[in-house]
């Protein structure tokens, strides 16, 4: 007899992207089982950094000091070396405060982090486990589903034992990257480039190499020689294990004691834990989902991880949707949030996708540099992606946000200027002691009231709460704060973007309200793109 089990959502693949959705989800009070037909061990350290805004989840998450001191030590700077060698000439070097130095004026109240994915998932996972409601179920494969009007039944196999499980809930999420089962059921076609170059990782252990050079500690190594950028050393601990990243292909071919020994400049004492040879690509899902059934991270998206932009883009999109799931499951959300998703987060991962292979074709092309060279100058343009380029970007044409005419928020502006337009991220600005506005936000709408006698808030609380909607009102009187969100009232989504803004209590609060929730009357019109024709439209009630 096959065994049944019934949740809210089912999560398939046990990345960072599916934990991270775990861990929004079960916070949220929802119930989910993810199923990942791996054991759960991570052997290599795909990932080096958690982004910013990635930090600011885990913050969320109560998980933000685990992270940050998990293995990278507080006091190491972040710099960015170019080199000839560990043992040869530094030719420039981009600075980068340590993160018990960086400025607690920053836009962000946690900066980016250096956590690969050996320490980064198994702290999701034990978070996840504490949850009552979420169900971490390893060795386990997702055989097929199928949806219906009320949800998503799959089938599923218990890998250690053979046995066969049905598990049955109102949504079901694939997690389960470029390979998994989840997109490749629902005919969704892919759109971008493709491969874009061959590399290798050469994942190392050595006690010796941090004392063997002068450079001191960096986050980035990036060696060069007279063809160009070849290779780029990363500590994975701050202490003994390291990743040399081999960018150039013919180079890539070669043996890896040759490989270790050139970027070193000399013989080393090492171990050789991994030599994993990989293809970076370029491509986005044509669609985030269909019905019941959505994607996100790797299965939506694959990049260049050139930048740290891949799990960054993934994590956005677990919270993007966690809320979204929540409110449906609870029933106070209308059909456009289901549509909202693929909306708000298809566009960002158009850009993001982009910026990692412009930031990767920066660096492949860096001149090279021989002994006796003259003249030879860095460019900006070969740093990685900046952190503040990850925040800056709106949910343009969302149908559950209320525009106000304001301009569109610069891509890829320069320098980050803080903006509560509707769809944007809504502003960090520090309260008090260690307390920033972002902690504010989570578990509901928050209506800011901003400034010296604020207008009053009764109308959106009273029209929430006649629809269900988890809303509440929080006076801040600080005028910096109420110069940086630069409205008398600002609506937070769960998710911390702005859904609406004004200086006046508004007349149409119950309208308002329903467009944030979902249940507006229009019809959104998914940007024109290749594939749009065959991607769902949704008709709002």
């Amino acid at each position: 007899m096959t065994e049944s089990t019934t949740t809210a959502v089912i999560i398939v693949g046990a990345g960072p992207v599916g934990l991270g959705l775990a861990c929004d989800l079960g916070q949220r009070g929802v119930d989910c089982v993810l199923i990942e037909k791996r054991d759960g061990a991570i052997n290599v350290p795909k990932q080096s950094m958690v982004s910013a805004r990635n930090m600011e989840f885990c913050r969320r998450w109560g998980v933000a000091k685990t992270v940050r001191t998990a293995v990278w030590p507080e006091s190491h700077a972040r710099d960015f070396v170019y080199l000839a060698s560990m043992r040869g000439p530094e030719l420039w070097r981009f600075k980068v405060p340590s993160y018990a130095e960086r400025d607690k004026r920053d836009f962000t109240p946690e900066a980016a982090c250096p956590c690969p994915q050996i320490y980064f998932d198994p702290i999701l996972g034990n978070h996840a486990r504490t949850l009552p409601g979420v169900t971490l179920a390893y060795d386990t494969r997702l055989d097929r589903f199928m949806q219906d009007a009320d949800g998503v039944t799959a089938q599923v196999t218990d890998m250690a034992t053979g046995a066969a499980r049905t598990l049955r809930a109102q949504y079901l999420v694939g997690c389960d990257g470029p390979s998994g089962l989840v997109r490749d059921a629902l005919g969704i076609g892919i759109e971008g480039i493709g491969a874009i170059a061959h590399s290798v990782n050469l994942f190392f252990r050595s006690s010796d190499l941090a004392t063997s050079h002068d450079k001191g500690w960096a986050r980035f190594y990036r060696v060069i020689d007279e063809t160009g950028c070849w290779g780029e050393l990363i500590p994975i601990d701050g202490k003994e294990l390291w990743r040399l990243t081999v960018f150039d292909e013919p180079l890539s071919k070669a043996d890896p004691d040759f490989l270790l020994r050139k970027m070193t400049g000399g013989p080393f004492p090492y171990e050789m834990i991994s030599v994993s040879p990989w293809e970076r690509r370029d491509y986005v899902a044509r669609r985030y989902g269909q019905g019941r059934v959505l994607i996100a991270g790797d299965a939506a998206h694959e990049c260049s991880p050139t930048g740290g932009i891949g799990m960054h883009t993934g994590l956005e999109e677990a919270v993007n949707l966690g809320w979204k799931l929540a409110a449906l499951t609870e029933g106070w959300g209308g059909p456009a949030l289901l549509a909202s998703y693929e909306i708000e987060r298809r566009p960002i991962a158009v850009r993001n996708v982009g910026l990692a292979t412009r930031s990767y074709n920066a660096i492949a092309a860096i001149p090279g540099w021989r002994e006796g060279i003259t003249g030879w100058k860095a460019d900006p343009a070969w740093l990685s992606i900046p952190e503040h380029m990850k925040l800056h970007y709106s949910y343009d044409g969302s149908p559950i946000c209320v525009p106000d005419g304001a301009p569109p928020v610069p891509m890829e502006a320069t320098q980050f200027v803080p903006t509560t337009r509707p769809g944007t991220r809504a502003p960090h600005a520090w309260l008090d002691g260690e307390r920033s506005t972002l902690d504010l936000y989570g578990d509901g709408f928050v209506l800011l009231r901003l400034g010296a006698n604020p207008p009053e808030a009764a109308s959106l609380l009273a029209a929430a709460k006649a629809q269900g909607v988890p809303m509440r009102a929080v006076t801040l009187a600080d005028p910096d704060v109420a110069t940086i969100y630069e409205t008398r009232l600002v609506l937070v989504r769960p998710d911390g973007h702005v859904a609406w803004r004004g200086n006046e209590s508004p007349a149409d609060a119950g309208e308002i309200v329903n467009r944030i929730r979902g249940a507006a009357t229009l019809e959104t019109v998914i940007p024109d793109r290749p594939g749009a024709a065959d991607a769902p439209r949704a008709h709002l009630l």
